[in-house]
């Protein structure tokens, strides 16, 4: 067969495949449900994905992904199930950052693992990525398509066995500088890049990729101007709100002058230490005024000192790993809900509060205003890191009834209309069809092709991919310790204890 007809073949196959049900392996290194956008990710994109019919098997490592059951016509599970890669779960409460016994140790990538977190920086991005790569390997033509959720590993480099596509959340270097423009200290500001030395990997990585996913256009732009990858290999999804769960229940009960807020404790990132402050200019006006915090406290840092400072310890709460249904009654029964960040590459958060109906005061930082929408129609914007403006913000809500009222039916109405989870599997599905066509398109220009005297030849392969695989550095996965991915630089930068607890809130 020539070229041509391979090519037309290959053409007349995609238009009968075009609607053919995916088999989809997803792959997330961290999946808490209940901390951190990526877990939430995969656990509502898994779900919609199984809904359109398509097999789903998630591949995580601890904390493991808690997944939602998906019915088939008959009432019988379908669709959808977890694969558990394990770590050594350095990281785990109420021992974090122990030192594995003896007998734990499988492997070279578990020595890796160990001696990363001796030194200072965080592994498992990396070992995740080798992992999932001699696990894909072993089972190579079980998927259609291999979808990563921000590891951006040297071992996910090269061929993993089906077509890759990556959905990168935002620059985890946005991050590192908001940490580092927080660190007080030469020692607290080395802990911290010796931390965060893993994005220079996943810098490296993303720029080899051949189709990223991000969920909104201010991500897209931070992933070209911090990452280098080129725009046109960038694809923006919004994700959303599963608006069916937080959703309005006129019989929960508002609890004057709550103030509900998700973040994390001592991230600087989430901006919660303005939030503490604005409070206590807020209860100056309101005095019933009160923070519930769905995540961890910390126990010392600078929101502990900023509570003890105000007097606020019977104003803010914190509650952590809270069921789905006490979550969503606890957004419903606010009278007002807060987004601080500083920066967020989309907001869930803000998403959920606004589909239940619950009025939002949300800083702009990063893409948080694509979210919420005009200042005064679906929310009260405020400039991130002004307490004072936060203040202001709450205040103003706290006392109108009707501006609570109209900021809450609008805000829902734009997350019907833009921000759902079922919007967001049908676009990361077209994404899959095309990095899987391109793929194709890809193998049949390497398959040679017959010359009428019998003779075969090839055509080169000029491809993104073709380019990922050919520059990829990672070391088969039965390399020994000193392959080059495990052997990368290692910075001897002094550990700052308390700044690395405060990475473990996850």
């Amino acid at each position: 067969m020539t070229h041509e007809a391979m090519e037309a073949g290959l053409h007349a196959g995609s238009a009968t495949d075009a609607d053919r049900p995916l088999r989809i392996a997803l792959l997330t290194y961290k999946g808490n449900p209940f901390c951190g956008g990526q877990g939430v990710y995969v656990r509502h994109l898994s779900r919609e994905l199984a809904r359109l019919g398509h097999r789903v098997e998630v591949i995580g490592s601890q904390p493991y992904p808690v997944l939602d059951e998906v019915l088939d016509a008959g009432g019988s599970l379908d669709g959808l199930s977890l694969t558990e890669l394990p770590s050594l779960d350095l990281y785990r409460h109420p021992d974090p950052f122990r030192t594995p016994r003896r007998d734990e140790f499988r492997d070279w990538i578990d020595a890796v693992e160990v001696g990363t977190m001796w030194t200072g920086g965080f592994p498992e991005p990396l070992t995740f990525s080798l992992r999932a790569r001699r696990h894909l390997r072993a089972r190579r033509g079980d998927f259609d398509v291999v979808h990563d959720n921000q590891t951006l590993g040297y071992g996910l480099l090269g061929d993993v066995g089906a077509p890759l596509v990556t959905t990168i959340h935002h620059p985890i270097t946005v991050d590192r500088q908001l940490e580092l423009d927080a660190a007080e200290g030469h020692r607290k500001r080395a802990s911290v890049r010796r931390w965060y030395a893993f994005t220079r990997m996943q810098k490296r990585v993303a720029r080899r990729l051949p189709s990223v996913l991000t969920v909104s256009g201010t991500s897209r732009q931070e992933i070209v101007d911090h990452l280098g990858v080129r725009d046109e290999r960038i694809h923006v999804v919004h994700i959303g709100a599963d608006a069916d769960l937080f959703s309005p229940d006129p019989s929960v009960p508002k609890v004057p002058g709550r103030i509900v807020t998700t973040s994390s404790a001592d991230v600087p990132l989430k901006g919660l230490v303005f939030l503490v402050e604005a409070l206590a200019k807020v209860r100056a006006e309101h005095p019933a005024a009160h923070l519930v915090v769905v995540g961890r406290r910390a126990e010392d840092g600078p929101v502990a000192q900023l509570i003890e400072r105000y007097g606020l310890d019977g104003a803010v709460e914190f509650v952590k790993g809270i069921p789905d249904a006490e979550l969503v009654d606890l957004v419903r029964s606010a009278e007002v809900a807060c987004v601080p960040s500083l920066y967020e590459g989309f907001s869930l958060p803000a998403a959920e509060a606004m589909a239940t109906g619950t009025p939002l005061v949300a800083t702009t930082g990063g893409a948080i205003p694509e979210v919420t929408g005009p200042d005064g129609e679906t929310c009260l914007a405020v400039p991130p890191g002004d307490p004072g403006a936060l203040a202001a913000g709450l205040s103003r809500l706290l006392g109108d009834p009707g501006l609570r009222a109209r900021l809450g039916s609008a805000g829902r109405a734009r997350v019907l209309e833009r921000f759902t989870w079922a919007r967001a599997a049908e676009g990361t599905v077209a994404r899959y069809r095309e990095a899987i066509a391109a793929h194709s398109a890809g193998e049949a220009r390497r398959r040679p092709a017959t010359r009428p005297g019998g003779s075969t030849t090839s055509a080169p392969d000029h491809s993104a991919a073709a380019r990922a695989a050919g520059a990829a550095s990672a070391p088969p996965v039965d390399a020994g310790p000193d392959a080059s991915a495990a052997s990368a630089p290692v910075d001897t930068a002094p550990v700052d204890t308390p700044h690395r607890e405060s990475r473990t809130t996850c």
